[in-house]
C-alpha cells in the first residue's frame, strides 16, 4: 500500500486555497480576500483568508489549517478509541460562502486529511469532506446542476460513488432537533482510506477541484435578481438554522474548538447577520413555504 504523503496533500491544499478565492474574487467583482496567518500553540497553525462586505458575497471565508499534536482531543477519540495514545496531524480546507442576495444560495465544501501515528505501528489516516448547497428560494436548474457537477466528480472512482455520498450528506446535514434538511445536499465523505492512499487523494482532489466551478455559475445567474424585506427576512431566519447546525453537531467546528484551534478560524462560517423569531414559520402557499415544501425534501435532484 502506498504511504501517505503528506507533503502533496498539503501542497494541493494550498493551492485549492488560491484557486478557489480567485474563482470566488472573479464572480464577486469588487472585494477581495485579506488573509490572517496565524499559529496554534501546541502545533501548526493555518492561513484565513476573508471577504466581508462586497458587492456579491456578504460575507465568505476560505480557510486552511494544519494542525498538530501530541494528545487528541475528546471529540476524535470517541469518533475513532483506538486512536488514543498517539500523535495526529490535521490538515484541511473549509470553506462558507454568505451571498447578500437571498435568491443566491449560501454554499459550503470543505476537503481534509487526518493521520495519528504511533512508533512501532502502522499510520492511522482517511480524507473526508464534501460540498453542500443552501438555497433560500430552490430552483430546480441550479439543483440539477449542483448535483451533476457532484456526480461527475464522483463517477471516475465507482458508479456507486455519488449515490453514497449523497445519501450520507443528506443524513449528515440533517437538523434533528428541527426534523429538517440544512439544504439540498451534495456531497459528504469521512473516514476514506481504502484501496489505497492515491486513489483516495485523487477522490478528494476531484471533489475539492469540483466545488468552485458547481457554485460560481449559480452566483451568476442569481445574483441580480430583485428582492425586498420579505425575501431579506426569510434569509435572516433561515440563516438560523445554518448557525444551529454548525455550533450543534458540524463535527469540524467541535475538533477545532477541542483541539484548541483558533476561534476566529473556525467560527468564520457563521454568517454575519441571522434572526430567531419565536416560533417562526413561513406563510402556507408562499414562495418561502415551497422551500420546505418541495426543496428541503431528499431526492433524486438529477431526473427533477
Amino acid at each position: 500500500m502506498t504511504a501517505p504523503d503528506i507533503n502533496a496533500v498539503k501542497a494541493y491544499l494550498l493551492n485549492l486555497q488560491d484557486s478557489v478565492c480567485a474563482q470566488l474574487e472573479k464572480v464577486e467583482g469588487k472585494a477581495k480576500f485579506t488573509e490572517d496567518s496565524w499559529l496554534r500553540e501546541g502545533g501548526g497553525g493555518g492561513r484565513t483568508r476573508v471577504l466581508a462586505n462586497g458587492a456579491v458575497i456578504e460575507k465568505g471565508g476560505v480557510n486552511f489549517s494544519h494542525v498538530f499534536g501530541d494528545k487528541l482531543p475528546a471529540s476524535a477519540t470517541a469518533h475513532r478509541p483506538e486512536l488514543a495514545g498517539r500523535t495526529f496531524q490535521a490538515m484541511g480546507v473549509s470553506l462558507v460562502i454568505h451571498p447578500h442576495n437571498p435568491y443566491v444560495p449560501t454554499s459550503h465544501a470543505n476537503v481534509r486529511f487526518f493521520i495519528a501515528e504511533k512508533e512501532g505501528e502502522d499510520p492511522v489516516w482517511w480524507f473526508g469532506g464534501g460540498f453542500d448547497l443552501t438555497p433560500y428560494y430552490g430552483n430546480k436548474d441550479d439543483c440539477r446542476a449542483w448535483h451533476q457537477a457532484a456526480k461527475d466528480a464522483c463517477d471516475p472512482f465507482g458508479e456507486d460513488v455519488y449515490d453514497r455520498y449523497k445519501e450520507w450528506c443528506d443524513e449528515y446535514f440533517y437538523l434533528k432537533h428541527r426534523d429538517e434538511p440544512r439544504g439540498v445536499g451534495g456531497l459528504f465523505f469521512d473516514d476514506l482510506n481504502e484501496p489505497d492512499f492515491d486513489h483516495c487523494f485523487a477522490l478528494m482532489r476531484s471533489i475539492g477541484d469540483a466545488y468552485a466551478p458547481a457554485y460560481c455559475p449559480i452566483v451568476e445567474k442569481r445574483k441580480d435578481t430583485e428582492y425586498g424585506e420579505t425575501e431579506r427576512d426569510f434569509q435572516l431566519n433561515r440563516r438560523g438554522r445554518y448557525v444551529e447546525f454548525n455550533l450543534v453537531f458540524d463535527r469540524g467546528t467541535l475538533f477545532g474548538l477541542q483541539s484548541g484551534g483558533r476561534t476566529e478560524s473556525i467560527l468564520m462560517s457563521l454568517p454575519p447577520e441571522v434572526r430567531w423569531g419565536y416560533d417562526w414559520k413561513p406563510e402556507p402557499g408562499s414562495k418561502e413555504a415551497e422551500l420546505y415544501d418541495f426543496y428541503l425534501k431528499p431526492q433524486n435532484w438529477l431526473e427533477i
